[in-house]
């Protein structure tokens, strides 16, 4: 009869346990599960950067077709991405775009333009990612300088 009056006096949660362990146990885990949501770049949790390579990295200051290829972090070509090019220090009449082919490829046509007396300058490359995708292009690409030769 001793130990079933023990047994029904005894406050612990679990057997062997007090339940202040018990608690302790049950707010640490829900407090790291909290904490792992709000971390990104883990495992496949976070989203893929972008990076543009233009073929060429310094170009004349006249019209012509710039090939610029989109790979992902590990270097494999993407499908499907935008690639804008822009004026920077160097001019354009319009802003260039086009899609990125199987390879990563993508060919755009441009006529840079340069100000008097400027030797050089240079255009900057954005990359649109494919929807539905985790990727993204935060961090800036290679920019293409501009020369007057």
């Amino acid at each position: 009869m001793r130990t079933h009056e023990a047994f029904i006096s005894d406050d612990r949660a679990i057997e062997g346990l007090p339940i202040r362990l018990v608690i302790a146990l049950v707010v640490g885990v829900a407090s790291l599960s909290i904490m792992m949501s709000m971390l990104g770049g883990i495992g496949t949790l976070g989203a893929t950067e972008l990076d543009a390579q233009p073929n060429e990295e310094v170009i004349d200051a006249a019209e012509q077709s710039l090939s610029v290829t989109v790979v992902d972090e590990s270097g494999e070509p993407v499908e499907g991405a935008t690639i804008v090019v822009d004026g920077d220090s160097a001019q354009l009449d319009e802003i260039a775009t086009g899609t990125s082919g199987a390879d990563g490829s993508a060919s755009v046509r441009i006529d840079p333009e340069l100000r008097q007396n400027q030797d050089r300058g240079t255009l900057k490359i954005d990359i649109k990612p494919p929807s539905g995708t985790d990727f993204q292009d935060e961090r800036q690409n290679t920019e293409v300088l501009v020369v007057d030769r």
